[in-house]
């Protein structure tokens, strides 16, 4: 009798399991424009092709990890387009999105930020460093993630002066984010009291560097009497072989040698090791600067959901663009967005391929508001406008 009854049970809640809708998920889309890159030197592993996404897919599984405890579920749809496919196409064919994570060139995602159909997207910058985005250029509803190139020269340049490595021998490449790299390393020399006494450029087509660096570095790094030999090489054509063969015996930095990155494999403390075991256990290599800033924007996402308990795009957004709004990120501290130009507040890590060196802002650089203000543009140095209103 009791069995019956039991059965009868089972039988009648059935239907109902079976009819409970699931929790509409929050998508986040992800959008990449590929560019073309310059075959590696030196059997250099190319940079991975899914760069950026990877990390935004370990962001959404840890998103819906906390989401289901308060029945929120998260979705991510990648797009990607080809060297010189239609970006704005695709875009409008995401059917007015909420969030979108830019993996593109900075003209790119000024593209998609002025379309009148974006008027309700919040845009989280994964891949373009450029000041600009965070000065003049600004746009209301868009959001750095990764760090702008003024802040990576910023986290340097603290700390070669906190070294007492006050003078900078500078070499560029001929590429355009070389010359805003060298642009962005004049700046922090200005800022920190730390002098550039040379400076001088280098085209490595028409030459074998593997075979001539000795000669043509050595030659090119004769000059006044300096610290360190920084160097602008972005496309790291030349950069690798720079270092130890250099006229003196100077350490090279910027983007060789010591390097300032929001993210590296040597990362480990605060729980980063966690991370990077996560992440290598969905990718099969290591988390990149790119693959960091994919999983934070996921990441953000996600957690204003869990802390609002709600699913509804517009209060989320309402929330990550509120100056009240942080988010852990394995840094040792919470980071917080730029009322003024959207920047995402973070500390920056000084690495050379087997250490971290140190976490700027270093020890000493202090500032008002936190000294995280103490990294790239401070608002009185921004001509962002597009904030106005929302700003501390």
């Amino acid at each position: 009798m009791w069995a019956a009854a039991l059965c009868l049970c089972a039988t009648l809640l059935l239907p109902m399991a079976a009819t409970a809708e699931a929790p509409s998920p929050v998508t986040i889309h992800y959008l990449e424009r590929r560019i073309e890159r310059p075959t590696p030197l030196n059997n250099e592993d190319p940079i991975p092709e899914d760069e950026g996404l990877r990390g935004a897919e370990l962001g959404l599984r840890d998103a819906n990890a906390t989401g289901r405890f308060l029945s929120l579920a998260f979705a991510l749809k990648p797009t990607v387009v080809e060297p010189g496919g239609d970006l704005i196409a695709a875009f409008n064919a995401l059917n007015a999105p909420r969030f979108v994570l830019l993996n593109m060139p900075a003209d790119d995602v000024l593209a998609l930020a002025d379309l009148p159909g974006a008027r309700n997207t919040i845009f989280l910058n994964i891949g373009a460093p450029d000041t600009r985005l965070r000065d003049g250029d600004c746009r209301a509803r868009l959001i750095h993630v990764l760090p702008a190139r003024d802040m990576l020269a910023d986290a340097l340049v603290q700390f070669l002066a906190f070294k007492r490595w006050g003078r900078i021998f500078l070499i560029s490449g001929p590429g355009d984010g070389d010359r805003l790299y060298a642009e962005a390393l004049r700046r922090s020399a200005r800022k920190f009291g730390v002098r550039i006494v040379a400076e001088t450029s280098f085209d490595v087509r028409g030459a074998d560097i593997r075979d001539s660096a000795l000669r043509e570095f050595a030659l090119i790094t004769r000059g006044p009497e300096h610290d360190v030999v920084a160097v602008a090489d972005e496309t790291n054509e030349f950069g690798a072989n720079l270092v130890y063969n250099t006229a003196a015996a100077r350490p090279v930095v910027g983007t060789h040698g010591l390097s300032p990155a929001t993210w590296g494999r040597p990362v480990e403390a605060w729980a980063g090791v966690q991370l990077q075991g996560r992440f290598r256990k969905l990718a099969s290599r290591a988390m990149r600067p790119i693959d960091y800033a994919g999983w934070l924007a996921a990441h953000a996402v996600g957690e204003a959901a869990v802390k609002l308990r709600s699913a509804e795009s517009a209060a989320i957004q309402r929330l990550m663009l509120s100056p009240a709004f942080e988010v852990g990120g394995f840094k040792g501290r919470a980071l917080s967005l730029r009322p003024w130009n959207g920047q995402m507040r973070q500390p920056v890590f000084l690495l050379w391929p087997g250490a971290v060196v140190a976490a700027a802002p270093i020890d000493g650089f202090l500032h008002h508001r936190t000294n995280l203000d103490t990294l790239g543009l401070d608002q009185s140095e921004s001509a962002c406008k597009a904030f106005v209103g929302r700003a501390e």
